[in-house]
């Protein structure tokens, strides 16, 4: 049985990396010579049949156009900006991404903020660490906060 050939653009985290490298063969963009990175990719070519891309480093026109076997672009990231679709949708090569992974925990991340910056969560918390409230007593908190919130 034929190993797929992963090509991975950019390093990843080592966890991941490993697992990859555990089910496919793992080609690493970054193994290539500084000035080689062309013939790299014509010698490993055929065995390359999905790309991890990132933005930053794209899955354009000439990379996707160097590798013939390739099935899939995997896009680690929700925008898919730095895939040529047209290219993709010409070759029949799929492209997924990572739709809505992050939505959630960053609508959350951005309402935890705004309250933190304006109740001054951080200031308050050096205050009570540096020992001043025993001395200067409760810390003001200046500001009255509300949110109207539906889903």
């Amino acid at each position: 049985m034929e190993t797929l050939g992963v090509l991975l653009l950019h390093p990843v985290n080592a966890y991941l990396e490993q697992e990859l490298d555990r089910r496919f063969r793992l080609i690493r963009l970054w193994d290539a010579p500084p000035d080689g990175s062309a013939e790299f990719l014509r010698a490993n070519a055929s065995a390359i049949r999905a790309v991890v891309a990132y933005p930053g480093y794209s899955a354009l026109a000439a990379l996707i156009d160097a590798l013939p076997s390739l099935e899939i672009v995997v896009s680690f990231s929700v925008g898919i900006d730095h895939v040529d679709l047209p290219k993709c949708r010409e070759r029949g090569i799929r492209v997924t991404n990572t739709p809505d992974v992050l939505t959630d925990d960053v609508a959350d991340l951005a309402v935890g903020l705004a309250v933190a910056a304006l109740r001054r969560i951080p200031q308050a918390d050096r205050f009570v660490r540096a020992g001043l409230w025993k001395a200067k007593g409760d810390y003001a908190l200046t500001t009255r906060v509300g949110f109207l919130l539906w889903n």
